[in-house]
Formats: C-alpha cells, structure tokens, sequence
C-alpha cells in the first residue's frame, strides 16, 4: 500500500466507522454481561484501561522500543497529559450519571466538540461558520435526543458539573492526542496513555473505596468485553485516526455513539428509543454533516485560494 493509495487516505475514516461502533457498544455490553452490577462503575473505568495495558504495553515494548526511546520530553508531556485527561474523564462522567440523571449527564459530556473547536482556536486555527453550525446542531440533538431534563438540587447540580468537566476533559484527550499522533504510532502512544490513565483511575478507586476484585463471572465476561470493544477497538482506533483527522472533526464524529447505542439497544436489548429521540438523533447527524462537509469545502477553498496566490506571485 503506498503512501497515498486510496486505502491509506480512507484509512483514517474507515478506523471512526468501527470505533463509533465499538464505542456504542459499551452500555449494551454492560447490560447483557453484567446484570447484576457488582462492578462499581469506577472499577469498570479502571480494569478496561488496565487490562488493555496489560495486552498492549508488551506488544509497544517489544516492536516500538526505538519509537519510545527517541520520543522527546513535549512528545512525553502530551501523552501524560492525554492519559490524564482520559482518566479524569471516566472519574468524572461515570460518578456524575449516579448524581444526576443519565440523559442530562449524557447531554453535558456530549458538549466535547464545542470544546475542541474552542481549544483549537486558541491554538490559532480559524474554524469556518459551517463548523459552529454544525458543532451547536449536534449538541443540541444529543441533548434532544437523551432525554436531558437539567434537574435543580445540589446533587444533581454536582453531577451537572462533574459530565461538564468530563466533556471537556474529553476535549484536552483528543487534542493531546492530535499532537502526541505526531511522532508515535497507535501502539506507542496508547501504550503509554492507557498506563496513565489506569494509574489515575486506580488511585481515585483505592480513594473511593471502590472494589477492584471478587466479581461474579458475568462481571469479568463485561469487563474482557469491555476492554476488547470499546476501549482497544474503539478508543484505540479513534487515537489511529486523530493521525489523519483534525480532533474537531473526531470529537464530532463520536458524537453518532448516541444513535449507535440507541441502534444497538434495539437490536440485542430490545429497547426503543422513545419518540423525542428520533428527531434528537435526526439534528445529531445532521449537525455532524453540516461542521464536516462545511469544514471540507472550507478547506477546499482555502488551497484553491492558496494556489491561485502562488501562481500569480
């Protein structure tokens, strides 16, 4: 495959398909496998970053030593920040869906675009109208389609902030990651990331008090699933393609996780979504359609402008 086959420039699409896929499956899978819930949800954050890093780190090790001997210290800071990033996502967006309720939960995380955008034009990178039409369209589908009520009381207000905070620590993941994608491969980097980010998440379980071990089967057969689908296809694969696609465009594409699990749900859980979530869902996608395709004529249009400029100087 050479360097600029049409496989090698789809690559970094076909890798979003499967991962919104694999990443939809995550509530599914928690409900066929594990029931009965004896895993607390902060231990499910940890195991399926530890346990990835138990099946990847060796593989890094051994077929990417240079990679990760030569990478530099900036190159080191953004996976450290990246894996940070990760594991206050989970510590935040797990516990905030018990504090308040799912669907407004759901909603605020579901804000992680708006917050890439944001970063990004604070790294000087100038977004075109389309983008902001289509980044406030499909939040406000998320919104519409999960349900999302926004109850008043102290609790649910902490829960509140707590998605908030996961949704943006979503953002810093995936723009860390965009720069980290710069000198390592999929593996190195994940490799590194996931071992950050199980550390933290294993102290905020030791801290928490959260219960790392003695689950029933079905418990385990969740958390291998778990670790399999959503964390190394679907986290991983989403890492693979932020070598190709602009971390806006990523954090946007994932939003279609809301009609993924809402698909999935049907399909092996038989649950329907209710009737508000079909026109949410409708926003979603075209919201997400609107920021990519306007982004890509933008982009069209600035290097036909760029060309034009060149020839006539």
């Amino acid at each position: 495959m050479t360097a600029d086959s049409p496989l090698r420039r789809a690559a970094p699409g076909i890798a979003m398909a499967v991962a919104v896929l694999a990443v939809s499956s995550s509530a599914p899978v928690v409900v066929l496998a594990n029931a009965d819930g004896d895993v607390p949800a902060l231990a499910v954050a940890f195991w399926r970053n530890a346990l990835a890093v138990v099946l990847l780190v060796p593989i890094a090790l051994v077929w990417r030593r240079a990679e990760l001997r030569a990478l530099s210290r900036a190159g080191l800071r953004r996976c450290t920040v990246a894996g940070v990033a990760l594991a206050v996502h989970f510590a935040t967006w797990v516990p905030s869906a018990v504090l308040t309720d799912v669907a407004t939960a759901t909603a605020l995380v579901s804000t992680t675009p708006l917050w890439t955008a944001l970063f990004a034009v604070v790294r000087g990178h100038r977004l075109p109208r389309a983008t902001w039409i289509g980044i406030g369209a499909a939040v406000a589908g998320a919104a519409l389609a999960t349900g999302a009520g926004f109850t008043v009381s102290p609790t649910a207000v902490l829960g509140d902030v707590l998605a908030l905070i996961g949704g943006i620590a979503a953002a810093v993941y995936v723009t860390a990651g965009q720069r980290a994608r710069e000198e390592l491969s999929t593996v190195g980097y994940t490799a590194i990331v996931y071992t950050v980010a199980a550390v933290g998440l294993l102290v905020v379980c030791l801290v928490s008090g959260a219960e790392l071990w003695g689950y029933a089967a079905a418990g385990w057969a969740a958390l291998a699933a778990l670790t399999v689908g959503p964390q190394l296809l679907g986290h991983s694969l989403v890492n693979f393609a932020l070598h190709g696609i602009d971390a806006t465009a990523v954090s946007l594409l994932l939003l279609l996780e809301v009609p993924g699990a809402a698909l999935l749900g049907f399909l092996l859980l038989d649950q329907t979504p209710p009737t508000v979530a079909v026109p949410g869902i409708a926003l979603l996608i075209a919201g997400v359609a609107v920021a990519l395709v306007g982004g890509r004529r933008a982009a069209a249009r600035g290097r036909t402008a760029a060309a034009v400029g060149a020839r006539e100087g």
